[in-house]
């Protein structure tokens, strides 16, 4: 076979001629200059931890689906609180796994100040007032069915489910929680609940809006997390986000805003980065991700079968989204990642 060797073009340009001189591997080509030059960093501040609280005593279950996530009664949760703000996390979000005796068509344990949610949150705030603590008022968790809201004759009633997701709301903020984040994805819910915090003197807690909530398939591990991944009865179609819609999403977002969100979050996290820089680039408001589950879950599942280096992909799944634009970030992955930035 012959050999064919190219020829070069008369008159070739160096490369030098083609950059202009502009040669953009020269500020990539050391360590210390990467570092110099690099536009987005991770901390410790941007983190919001979840975690799953349970009833009992010394309880800490492991989640199947969620490697490293366990259920937590309350005495633990504390510990984990401690933990947490021993190393800088800000915030924790609480969601409840309720006995499944306890809940029924229209979620009312929710409105109970003895639930396990409202617990929690008193016995994290005597022991670690310093660290806030983010509550989310929707029904699923309470709920029979497994869906946000009150289900009648096979539809979410919007209106009376928003009553008593801000009757909940003021009840969570009475408990000490520091912001209220309604996932329930119910019209007005941002302005019922700001409306009623207000009228019951809690005009210093916050709203976090899960401003664009998507019907995702990413929510899978969290379904089991909270015990409703057996109850779903259909989908959440009818009030999620569809995940095909862009523009939809500003206009939830607009609307949270001028209802008195103080914050916005989307949900899920990685699939939705144009999401979360279209937000913020229109409205420059304070914005979270969540790095939902299933996201968690997928990472995990890959290290374990050693196809990828997870803490690398953890970490570059989470300066993304700084990278797209949020100021701070839910995720599973919080007290690793801060063990990780503190060393």
């Amino acid at each position: 076979m012959n050999k064919f060797t190219p020829a070069k073009a008369a008159g070739a340009r160096s490369v030098d001629d083609v950059t202009g001189s502009r040669r953009l591997r020269r500020m990539r080509k050391a360590d210390w200059s990467r570092r110099l030059v690099q536009e987005n960093r991770l901390s410790v501040d941007d983190l919001i931890w979840p975690i799953f609280v349970v009833e009992g005593r010394n309880v800490r279950e492991p989640i199947a689906a969620m490697p490293g996530v366990f259920r937590l009664s309350v005495d633990l949760a504390v510990k984990e609180a401690e933990r947490a703000a021993k190393l800088g996390i800000p915030a924790l979000a609480t969601f409840p796994n309720v006995d499944l005796g306890l809940r029924d068509q229209t979620g009312s344990h929710i409105l109970d100040p003895e639930n396990i949610i409202n617990r929690a949150t008193r016995a994290i705030k005597d022991a670690v007032p310093e660290i806030g603590i983010i509550t989310d008022a929707a029904l699923d968790p309470f709920t029979s069915h497994g869906h946000d809201g009150i289900l009648r004759d096979g539809i979410i009633v919007n209106d009376e489910t928003v009553e008593q997701v801000a009757a909940a709301a003021v009840i969570q903020a009475a408990a000490g929680a520091d912001i209220i984040a309604p996932s329930d994805m119910m019209d007005g819910r941002i302005g019922g609940i700001r409306d009623a915090l207000d009228a019951n003197g809690f005009q210093d807690v916050a709203i976090m809006s899960y401003a664009t909530k998507f019907a995702s398939a990413f929510y899978g591990p969290y379904r089991e997390a909270v015990g409703t991944a057996g109850l779903l009865k259909g989908d959440k179609k009818t009030y999620y986000m569809d995940h095909a819609n862009s523009d939809e999403a500003v206009r939830e977002a607009e609307q949270d805003i001028a209802e008195g969100a103080d914050m916005l979050m989307v949900k899920p996290g990685l699939p939705y980065l144009d999401i979360i820089r279209r937000l913020k680039d229109e409205f420059q408001m304070p914005t979270f991700a969540y790095q939902v589950s299933g996201e968690y879950s997928m990472i995990k599942a890959a290290d374990s079968n050693g196809w990828i280096d997870g803490e690398k992909a953890m970490l570059e799944s989470l300066l993304a989204f700084k990278r797209a634009g949020c100021d701070g970030i839910l995720t599973y992955f919080a007290p690793e990642v801060a063990v990780m930035l503190k060393g």
